[in-house]
């Protein structure tokens, strides 16, 4: 997916390329998706670094193959979306297995994520 400024129509392209991504467990096509000076924040991130944020791509990459470099695939599903164009928010409710997720992410000129968080459930 190229960057470029986000609209819903490319919002929607947005979610359906990070879904297969995730499904795939491909992390640095996930990472692909983030501006270099982007902030990751995630109740599994403070468990797994002692911090729940976790700041530049690098370091998201890094936390992502921590986390999750030991899956081949994961059923993630998308339950539903929402964008909100005035502040370029982006907000996914997604489930994988009994997990139930909701997570914003907010967006840059270029359409890259500049700033995400999650919120976990069952």
């Amino acid at each position: 997916m190229s960057a470029g400024k986000m609209h819903r129509a490319a919002a929607e392209r947005f979610v359906a390329a990070w879904c297969a991504r995730w499904r795939k467990v491909d992390i640095d096509a996930v990472v692909a998706h983030f501006a270099e000076d982007a902030q990751m924040r995630s109740p599994l991130a403070l468990e797994l670094t002692g911090s729940p944020t976790v700041a530049g791509a690098e370091n998201i990459r890094a936390y992502w193959r921590k986390a999750y470099g030991h899956i081949e695939s994961a059923d993630l599903k998308i339950l539903s979306w929402s964008w909100d164009e005035a502040i370029t928010r982006l907000t996914v409710w997604w489930q994988l297995g009994d997990t139930r997720a909701s997570e914003f992410m907010d967006f840059d000129a270029a359409g890259r994520v500049v700033r995400s968080e999650a919120f976990y459930g069952k």
